[in-house]
């Protein structure tokens, strides 16, 4: 998650992975689903995989993709196409939450663009709990 605190190295290589967006490369998130990437699954369905992410910024962070990209590179990029796997995407999170124990208490979140930080361009949602979590967010 890019943070207040974000360093230049995340913010420059947020606007890399921007440039890269659209290029329809497979991304790591396309190499995890086809397990070429091993990971530590938490959910799995016939249209979401949820996973722990590498690098967690809580001590629950799993992270939610839908399994086919269909253009939605970033929220930024839905369309009213997508709404049936945005809905279906929340309420994974939600399955999540209670898999983890944390559904009292988590938080959602969604970077979408490089002013975001968003560093993978496949949708994904940030599930975050195990703590008190601080508002206002990064």
């Amino acid at each position: 998650m890019c943070r207040v605190s974000a360093t230049h190295d995340e913010e420059a290589s947020a606007r890399v992975a921007a440039t890269e967006a659209n290029t329809g490369a497979p991304t790591i998130f396309d190499k995890i689903i086809s397990k070429e990437i091993p990971s530590s699954i938490v959910y799995e369905d016939e249209k979401v995989l949820a996973f722990r992410d590498i690098n967690p910024q809580a001590p629950i962070h799993v992270l939610v993709i839908p399994k086919l990209r269909d253009g939605l590179t970033e929220l930024g990029k839905a369309e009213p196409r997508h709404e049936d796997i945005l809905g279906h995407l929340l309420h994974a999170s939600k399955i999540v939450a209670e898999k983890e124990g944390i559904v009292e208490g988590f938080r959602v979140v969604i970077n979408s663009g490089a002013t975001a930080c968003q560093s993978v361009y496949h949708l994904h949602l940030h599930v975050l709990g195990g703590r008190q979590l601080k508002w206002p967010p990064g």
